[in-house]
């Protein structure tokens, strides 16, 4: 095992011609300002992310999963991650009230609004115009094109199925990868990446960085694992490969 990478909630190791994904007990806010230690939450983001990125690939978007390895692994193909981090919004929430603040928190918006952000904690990710990603030589025009379709298609698909649980997603973040097989989505899709709000309660990290309080946060990821994968058994989804 070679360690290919090191971030603020996962490690990457390369195993072979695949790479592993070993997920954190720590979760952050503040752009890794405040750190804590959060026993099992790895877990618990590895699985969701696991049965999520199986429910988007049956619904057409390239992702690099391969399989999950319990209790806190993905097995994914190996990508050149690109330093943008898509968000789409489909209700005005966090960073877009303080840049807009004519616009009244949990505001729906007309249609989802895709942002683009350069991937940078010291900078504290910001915002970025998507020509600005071009003429950095982050994203050519036509993998950006590619990213916004497949980050709407995948955030369409996330908002259907918490919404058919009775849940409201706000606003999801994604990141992309080179293959040799395309551009395709990477990284995780956990609550640590998503708002969602169930009986108007976050089930996200939302939570943690109002509170602080780890034990909470680590039930409502409880929660959202089995509201997901109960979702999923009513859309007969939810298989993953182990």
């Amino acid at each position: 095992m070679e360690l290919v990478y090191e971030g603020k909630s996962k490690r990457v190791w390369r195993v072979g011609g695949l790479y592993h994904l070993e997920f954190k007990d720590e979760v952050t806010a503040g752009d890794g300002a405040v750190r804590a230690a959060a026993p099992g939450k790895g877990a618990l983001a590895a699985e969701l992310s696991a049965v999520l990125f199986a429910h988007l690939a049956a619904r057409g978007v390239a992702t690099h999963f391969v399989e999950y390895k319990p209790p806190n692994v993905l097995v994914a193909v190996p990508a050149e991650v690109a330093p943008v981090e898509v968000v789409v919004r489909f209700k005005a929430y966090g960073s877009q009230l303080k840049r807009m603040p004519r616009l009244k928190p949990l505001q729906p918006l007309s249609k989802p609004l895709v942002e683009f952000h350069l991937k940078d904690d010291a900078l504290h990710d910001p915002l970025i115009y998507p020509q600005d990603a071009v003429e950095a030589g982050l994203l050519t025009w036509e993998e950006l094109a590619r990213v916004e379709a497949a980050s709407l298609r995948a955030a369409e698909a996330l908002r259907e199925l918490y919404g058919a649980a009775g849940c409201d997603l706000l606003d999801v973040k994604f990141e992309f990868g080179r293959t040799p097989r395309g551009l395709v989505l990477v990284d995780e899709i956990s609550g640590d990446t998503f708002r969602v709000l169930c009986r108007g309660e976050h089930l996200d990290k939302e939570y943690f960085r109002k509170t602080r309080d780890v034990e909470g946060l680590l039930r409502r990821y409880r929660e959202l694992l089995e509201i997901t994968k109960a979702a999923l058994g009513r859309a007969g989804g939810g298989a993953v490969r182990q």
